[in-house]
């Protein structure tokens, strides 16, 4: 009992925290210049009755897909068939007209040449020519016209794409005084995205493809886009044109991608997540868990030569997979804790171990 009592208590310390450390990894990243865009058509044409008469056939079904030169809606065509006779008869009657006229010329200018006829008929043959020359041309005018008039009784596609909802009916009397819009034709394939970027990404990019000056479109930079609802950037494109004039009052100006759309799952008007490759650029990366924020600002945990932890403020760059670009405020040799976050205090011992084999292989994968 005595030596019990004279036992003494000691205060043992708990062992320090187990984390895992890592290394940023170090590698070549392409960043992007990201935006918001919208999608556009490259041709939209509203479908007009260019002659007037009655509506006689639609020959599609609204929000068809159509070819090019595909016929759509049929105007009567009897009045302007009709029309196209009477101008052709005339052209043929005014030929014949013509010559008669050349055959009396000749004749008088063989009867001047032996006196036999005077100067005053050799000029009037001449002029009874010339008229009549004049009233073929304007006969083939007006037959060329008839003929334009009965082509406009079919109304085609001007180009591939896809005709919306018929606004005039079977029956009904269009091209009046004014046009009658007889519905709209879309060209989907292929399809425009317009997007708003800085005077400054601009010259980013045109450095990315060692490009100062000259026509966009011709340095082919790569475009990328995805829907709201969709992962990644799944839609590939060219930059097809930027505005050459900066808008003063928003320092932006504007550019514009093209995308062969042959699947059809982008529309006019879909709003859009756009992304540009920029300059490669070497980087260092950590895993997004590694990541912390507070109200300061973003930071990661790092352990120094002593195992003591250590708060790094850092600005960020953009996501690869996994990983994230670390832009400033991290060195390459520094370890960075991406696992016992919870554990890991700033000015606190702890415990660093390194990745096992597998989980850094795996990481590399990721990659």
């Amino acid at each position: 009992m005595t030596a019990a009592c004279g036992q003494e208590n000691r205060f043992v310390a708990p062992p320090p925290p187990k984390v895992t450390v890592q290394l940023p990894v170090q590698q070549t990243v392409t960043p992007y210049l990201e935006a918001t865009g919208n999608a556009a058509a490259v041709n939209t044409v509203k479908l007009v009755a260019r002659v007037q008469g009655y509506l006689q056939e639609i020959k599609y079904q609204d929000g068809a897909t159509v070819k090019k030169g595909t016929p759509l809606f049929v105007i009567e065509p009897e009045p302007y068939k009709v029309k196209l006779e009477q101008a052709q008869a005339a052209e043929e009657g005014a030929k014949a007209a013509l010559i008669n006229a050349e055959a009396e010329f000749l004749r008088q200018q063989q009867l001047q040449a032996k006196d036999v006829s005077s100067q005053a008929n050799l000029d009037k043959a001449r002029a009874n020519r010339d008229t009549d020359h004049a009233n073929v041309l304007s006969a083939q005018a007006n037959t060329q016209s008839a003929e334009i008039n009965l082509s406009y009784t079919t109304v085609s596609a001007p180009f591939d794409g896809v005709v919306t909802a018929h606004k005039a009916f079977v029956g009904e009397l269009v091209g009046g005084d004014q046009p009658t819009e007889l519905a709209s034709i879309v060209q989907l394939k292929p399809l425009w995205v317009w997007f708003n970027v800085s005077e400054r990404d601009v010259q980013e990019i045109r450095a990315a493809v060692g490009a100062r000056g000259g026509n966009i479109a011709e340095l082919k930079v790569p475009i990328e886009v995805g829907l709201q609802t969709e992962n990644g950037y799944p839609h590939k494109g060219l930059i097809d044109y930027a505005d050459p004039n900066v808008n003063q009052s928003t320092g932006t100006l504007q550019a514009r991608g093209v995308f062969e759309n042959t699947n059809g799952s982008l529309l006019p008007g879909y709003f859009v997540r756009v992304r540009v490759p920029r300059r490669p650029i070497p980087g260092l990366l950590v895993p997004e868990v590694a990541i912390g924020s507070d109200q300061a600002g973003r930071y990661v945990l790092t352990v120094n030569a002593d195992n003591i932890v250590e708060q790094r403020r850092v600005q960020l760059g953009q996501s690869f997979g996994e990983l994230r670009l670390v832009e400033s405020g991290l060195k390459p040799d520094e370890r960075v804790v991406v696992a016992g976050i919870l554990d890991a205090v700033p000015g606190q011992k702890v415990d660093p171990e390194s990745p096992s084999p597998k989980s850094a292989a795996a990481e590399t994968e990721s990659k």
